[in-house]
């Protein structure tokens, strides 16, 4: 199988059509968007009006000639914009937080829907790790700097435009001191744009390595433990948390240095306005007034507040582009298994099936001429072929690699043939819904996984509207009630996270009962006794005799003894199939199973012994 090799995004650009994608999604909810973009164009009006506020005060109180009649408006002015401002920040402050908490909701809710529509094939090469921190990490930046980033740059813009206005329409010639510093600002903003873009991103990749690690860490503590693993997984984690440290204070120190170069740009603008309009005033030459002059020095650094808010929010879009483009590229991901068009409409999707549109599933099951390879080096199977007729048990023996998953892999449509047809009910199983097969299918794997909730709900899993009744029917026959009577709460027992409460073989029982609900069509039996001791296997013998009846059931074996009931069983080596027969045909054959059965036999017998 592929290998996961994630996608370099360290040398791509500023990509705006990322961006396009991600603001589509906060326009779901308009209504918190448009409240937002009032509010924060209310507290730049705000702000503009402010300074001009303070000129007029100088100009009519504090003249050689003061005029006071105007004094109870302007306080009742000043008081307004006092007012105004408790509404605006108020108002932009409880918009910009349902925004994040929608924009948050959004990407989840995307990304988790696109990953249930995934194949098996997805998840065989991408690590858990790395889809927890799109789901985590990532959609929780991006849903904060979307939000109050959304909130700043818009703010920045606004208050910029009309400070350049307003200084313009006071003095024409002090104006041009920022107009001409402009360039300069971008060229800055965009060379270290560029910088910090390339050190966030490989702050990213590292990071999902990071969370990669400690999911395999976690699951695979006791591993680490038994093979005595500690160190050297220590030293693997300690050098991918090296990495990110030496990293993220490279995109560190590159942005603090990024806002005191524009600090600087901001004083210089301060100084050449004191210093040319303080020579036009002293020199009484196109002289205005003072308060114009102290109303651009106020505006000279205001302008250059919203200048480094929008720089920041830049630099921050940069560092969470990465972020953008993982999850967006997880959303975005097509399944490589997918119902046509054609069939969907019949039939609908995995998430919104029209199931009194389902026909019932027989069972039987034929490969015509399947070639598969999980990649184009190496074929698993070539020209298979087989038939198994309904209510028929075909076991699957062979060494590990011989194509025994696979087969039922294909089977299940977890994968598809490379060339070749598979017939369901004598029909390719592409001309039907893949929530059609599957809602006829039984899998017990060899480690079954339960979700964290009740014996009582793991049981219902199988079939989500079985009634209380049915559940525990299923549950007196694969043998759980047994176990359930020992516990103080009964069915209502939480098993803790993947099953943790209980043993191995309590586990297989309840996934066997789990099936029993469901009742399907279809059974696969992944080495469903391989990880059991002898005498629970002994109950699963009798719960397999149970649960095979009546159906077509395919069971990938470990132990040879729990195969010999089988209608068929079918010897697999490198993907062809070079025995069939029942147990006992193939015994009487002396061939490969001949072998296998013997060696097994003799292995148990000296276990047994030791014992």
């Amino acid at each position: 199988m592929n290998r996961f090799e994630e996608k370099d995004y360290s040398n791509e650009k500023f990509s705006i059509g990322v961006w396009k994608k991600i603001i589509k999604l906060v326009f779901k909810k308009k209504k918190h968007v448009i409240l937002l973009i009032i509010f924060v164009t209310g507290l730049a009006i705000l702000d503009i009006l402010y300074p001009l506020f303070n000129k007029y005060a100088i100009e009519t109180f504090f003249s050689d000639d003061p005029d006071f009649s105007t004094k109870v408006p302007f306080l009742i002015g000043y008081t307004l914009i006092a007012f105004g401002y408790f509404v605006t920040v108020w108002g932009f402050i409880r918009a910009a937080g349902k925004v994040e908490v929608e924009v948050g909701y959004e990407l989840r809710d995307e990304a988790f829907k696109n990953l249930q529509i995934l194949p098996f094939s997805y998840y065989d090469k991408t690590p858990a790790g790395w889809i927890m921190a799109r789901l985590t990490s990532d959609s929780r930046k991006l849903a904060t700097i979307i939000s109050w980033g959304l909130l700043d740059l818009l703010w920045g813009a606004l208050s910029m435009f009309g400070i350049i206005v307003v200084m313009f329409i006071l003095e024409w010639r002090l104006a041009l001191i920022i107009f001409f510093l402009l360039p300069i600002l971008f060229m800055v903003s965009m060379y270290f744009r560029k910088k910090i873009l390339q050190a966030y991103r490989k702050v990213r990749k590292i990071n999902s390595n990071i969370t990669a690690s400690y999911n395999e860490g976690i699951l695979g503590n006791k591993t680490t433990k038994t093979l005595t693993l500690e160190l050297k997984k220590e030293k693997d984690f300690n050098k991918l948390a090296s990495d990110m440290k030496k990293e993220s204070i490279k995109a560190v120190v590159r942005s603090s240095i990024f806002f005191p170069v524009i600090l600087v740009i901001s004083y210089t603008a301060v100084m050449l306005i004191l210093r040319i309009g303080g020579g036009f005033i002293i020199k009484a030459e196109h002289a205005f007034h003072i308060a114009v002059l102290a109303t651009f020095i106020t505006y000279t650094t205001m302008f250059f507040e919203p200048v480094m808010q929008v720089a920041r929010i830049l630099a921050e879009l940069q560092q969470a582009q990465a972020s953008a483009e993982r999850i967006i590229s997880l959303i975005e991901t097509k399944p490589e298994i997918y119902d046509t068009p054609e069939v969907v409409e019949k039939y609908g999707t995995i998430l919104e099936p029209k199931r009194e549109n389902f026909e019932p599933l027989e069972g039987d099951v034929e490969f015509q001429n399947v070639t598969f390879s999980y990649n184009d080096k190496e074929i698993i199977l070539e020209d298979f072929n087989l038939k198994v007729n309904k209510g028929t048990s075909v076991a699957l023996v062979g060494a590990t690699g011989s194509g025994k998953s696979t087969i039922v892999n294909l089977i299940c449509r977890f994968y598809e043939p490379t060339k070749g047809r598979i017939l369901i009910d004598g029909r390719d199983y592409k001309e039907r819904s893949i929530t059609w097969l599957h809602d006829n299918l039984g899998y017990v794997l060899q480690t079954p996984h339960l979700f964290n909730g009740t014996i009582l709900e793991n049981i219902r899993y199988g079939r989500l509207n079985a009634t209380d009744e049915e559940v525990i029917e299923a549950a007196k026959l694969a043998h759980v009630d047994e176990i359930v009577k020992q516990l103080p709460e009964g069915y209502n027992t939480m098993v803790g996270e993947g099953g943790s409460k209980l043993s191995v073989g309590e586990r297989q029982l309840i996934s066997f009962a789990r099936a029993l609900v469901a009742d399907p069509k279809i059974l696969v039996l992944d080495e469903a006794t391989s990880s059991i001791d002898t005498k629970t296997e002994e109950i699963i013998q009798e719960v397999i005799k149970k649960i095979l009846k009546g159906r077509t059931s395919f069971i990938i074996a470990h132990r040879l003894s729990t195969i010999i009931n089988a209608d068929l069983i079918l010897v697999i080596k490198e993907g062809k199939i070079i025995e069939s027969g029942t147990h006992q045909e193939l015994l009487d054959k002396r061939g490969e199973y001949f072998e296998l059965y013997k060696n097994q036999f003799i292995n148990e017998k000296i276990m047994a012994s030791v014992k």
